[in-house]
Order: C-alpha cells, then sequence, then structure tokens
C-alpha cells in the first residue's frame, strides 16, 4: 500500500462531506474497529456508500428512514468480499466514533482512524475482511506509528452506546495475522 495525500491508492475513493481537520497537533495514534450494515444485517454496500456521502434516500424501511438525516463517515468501509473503500484522508478527522473516550482521551474523532467492516453483531465477519483488515492495520501502523495496544472497537471507546464490532469479531485471529 501506498498513500499520497492521505489516499491509498489502487482502491476506491469516494469523498465524504463528512470530515474536517483535524485540531492542531494532533497525532493519530489509533484505530477504531466499527461494523455497519443497512438495514441490520443486510450487506448493500452501496447503501453504506450512501450515508456516507449524504445520499441514503429515506423510503419505506424504518430503519433507513432512522439514519438518513445522519452525517457520519468512516476513514475505510471493508466489504463482505474483502475489499478496501476509502471515505476520508488518513490525515483528516472522519465522523466516526461520536461521544467518546479512550484511556482518559475524550472525542476520539480527534486522533483516531475509523474502519468500518460490513457485518453486524450477530454475525461473523469473513476471512476476505480479516485478511484486508490486518494489510490495513499493519499499513497504518507504520505510516501513523500507531502502537498495538491502540488498535480498539467502536463499543470500548462508547460502551453506553455502541455495541459494534461484536462478540463475534475475533480479535485473536486479527493479532495473529499483525
Amino acid at each position: 500500500m501506498r498513500a499520497v495525500d492521505g489516499i491509498i491508492q489502487g482502491i476506491e475513493y469516494f469523498e465524504s462531506p463528512n470530515c474536517d481537520e483535524r485540531p492542531d497537533n494532533t497525532i493519530i495514534d489509533m484505530i477504531v474497529i466499527h461494523a455497519i450494515s443497512l438495514p441490520p444485517q443486510n450487506y448493500d454496500t452501496k447503501l453504506i456508500i450512501d450515508l456516507f456521502l449524504n445520499q441514503l434516500i429515506a423510503g419505506e424501511d424504518t430503519y433507513i428512514n432512522s439514519v438518513a438525516h445522519l452525517k457520519v463517515s468512516s476513514h475505510f468501509l471493508i466489504t463482505r468480499s474483502g475489499v478496501l473503500v476509502q471515505f476520508v484522508p488518513i490525515y483528516q478527522r472522519a465522523w466516526h466514533a461520536g461521544i467518546s473516550q479512550f484511556q482518559g482521551q475524550e472525542n476520539c474523532n480527534n486522533f483516531s482512524i475509523g474502519v468500518e467492516l460490513e457485518g453486524c453483531d450477530t454475525e461473523e465477519f469473513t476471512g476476505g475482511q480479516y485478511a484486508t483488515l490486518s494489510e490495513l492495520i499493519k499499513f497504518l501502523r507504520i505510516e501513523c506509528d500507531i502502537p498495538l495496544n491502540r488498535i480498539t472497537g467502536h463499543s470500548d471507546i462508547a460502551p453506553e452506546r455502541k455495541t459494534d464490532p461484536g462478540p463475534h469479531f475475533n480479535w485473536n485471529l486479527l493479532k495473529s495475522l499483525l
């Protein structure tokens, strides 16, 4: 992998408007792993892309209607087939963590990189997702000097609000691939 201006070359890049500059002198030193499916347990990658681009259209689905107005993003999405997609340059702040705290630091969006896995709390993730995630983490650890103990789940930084990546995420497998 190689990045130019914080964008990994050779992968699909959709420019999300849901980002901004990180605070001055911010050190990017954490990766937050999320899970997303729209609606839950439905794997339609286009709906996730539409959400991150503010193009999700409300319709007959109650869940889609409940999230269509949100202004959220992530730096990366890894699809069920293991395809890596980028939405925000790594040196900008994506809006993925919300109200959050890690080891006494609040506002995790300021210093973290968000990685969404297409999935949910009730199902296993795919081998292709773990392979792509491990390669992405290896790259980001070198690019941003991120320690292994600062790779965490959304549930760890917002435990009152979030449960992802969930009980089916295999942390031991990920660690073995790193």
